[in-house]
């Protein structure tokens, strides 16, 4: 471990009641992430150590990323879109397929060429809910859609997985890692998938790795040299491009997701339920590889 971590876990802000979604914003040398269940978007500055209110009544929030032009990209469990916020100004880029509206936009990623990947589980819609609105899954089931800016195409890339959640990419586009979180509830295991890209369709996937019961792999990250950076249950975990665990960092409470930040793009900044936690590492986030 000590290869690729220099540093232990460090608590940064307590005070949240489900912490998701966490993304560096480069611009304002912030991490920003959301507090579903309290409906708001947070943002901490590592050069004061202080945390603030970004929005509130945000229509609960949850994965987010940056677009090519510097805004950000984010889920809306309530709305049930993907949209933009662009210095506070929040428009849609993609609420339905078809005639039907999405469930609840999960997790997102941004290709090279601009298209945005994301996973649509039922998370924000399913009943007594305190992450969106009771609602109806109206096309029939939960998809990794694949949405052209340039065409206005909505197009679904992955169908077989029950509830797809993380998503990342390799440092070259050619792999999609996706999480689904379904679990033995639905009658299949807990597991990363890792599926062909080419030319914006995937091929068929395969197990990446399979995750005890309580550890699922909810949000995650990939760096630089393909390593894969997830939530496991109570802890993060490090894979191996072959799926081999080589580092394991246990915290107090159940992780949700992480990203790479900081001036040097080295530190890892990481949600879990309650509070944002950081540590050091010696790599970067694949987008630094493209």
């Amino acid at each position: 471990m000590d290869e690729l971590i220099t540093s232990a876990v460090e608590k940064l802000f307590e005070g949240t009641v489900w912490a998701e979604g966490p993304a560096w914003i480069p611009e304002s040398q912030t991490v920003r992430w959301s507090d579903i269940p309290n409906n708001r978007i947070l943002e901490f500055n590592p050069s004061t150590g202080a945390t603030r209110e970004y929005a509130t009544a945000v229509e609960y929030t949850n994965g987010r990323t940056l677009g090519h032009d510097g805004s950000v990209v984010q889920c809306s469990h309530g709305r049930r879109r993907v949209e933009r916020d662009h210095d506070g100004d929040v428009t849609p880029i993609v609420d339905s397929f078809g005639e039907h509206r999405l469930n609840s936009p999960n997790d997102v990623v941004v290709a090279g060429d601009g298209t945005v990947w994301f996973t649509d589980p039922p998370y924000g819609i399913l009943p007594g809910t305190v992450e969106g609105h009771e609602g109806e899954q109206e096309y029939g089931g939960c998809y990794v859609f694949r949405f052209d800016p340039a065409t206005g195409e909505l197009r679904p890339v992955i169908t077989d997985l029950v509830h797809p959640n993380g998503l990342a990419f390799s440092p070259d586009e050619s792999l999609l890692y996706v999480s689904d979180t379904a679990g033995p509830s639905h009658g299949v295991p807990l597991r990363m998938a890792v599926y062909p890209v080419k030319d914006g369709v995937c091929g068929s996937g395969t197990t990446f790795v399979e995750l005890e019961d309580d550890r699922a792999s909810d949000g995650f990250r990939v760096d630089v040299e393909g390593r894969v950076w997830t939530s496991a249950g109570a802890s993060v975990r490090v894979y191996a491009t072959d799926g081999g665990l080589l580092a394991a960092v246990e915290l107090p409470e159940r992780v949700s997701n992480l990203c790479f930040g900081g001036s040097d793009g080295h530190d890892v900044y990481i949600t879990a339920t309650t509070s944002l936690y950081r540590l050091r590492t010696v790599t970067r986030d694949a987008v630094w590889a493209r």
